[in-house]
């Protein structure tokens, strides 16, 4: 479920406004984007995978988390964590070279 948007990191592009499909955010001139919905998260982790400056954070949990503290959520490396597991963006690594998943397919047939 969407927990934060960093104010500190964003730069407004509202990218993750675009991307999400269930409309999660609203828009605020001159500002972060808002959490107006948060039940709606399908979490996703859309907003967060194409977050340029990974400034969101979307625990795994489909309930919200009790508390969220942006600093202890960069300390541990939280912020944008999937979109570099994932391997988006500039510096790097794909990790699909990774994915072994292909190697059960071909025992499926």
């Amino acid at each position: 479920m969407i927990e934060l948007v960093s104010e500190s990191r964003c730069i407004e592009c509202n990218i993750c406004v675009s991307v999400c499909p269930t409309n999660v955010f609203h828009i605020v001139p001159d500002a972060p984007p808002t959490i107006a919905r948060q039940s709606d998260c399908q979490t996703c982790f859309m907003c967060e995978l194409y977050c340029p400056v990974d400034a969101l954070y979307v625990a795994p949990q489909v309930e919200p988390l009790e508390s969220v503290d942006e600093k202890s959520l960069v300390e541990a490396g939280f912020l944008g964590s999937y979109r570099k597991d994932v391997g988006w963006g500039r510096e790097r690594t794909n990790g699909a070279k990774e994915d072994s998943t292909f190697q059960i397919l071909k025992h499926l047939k």
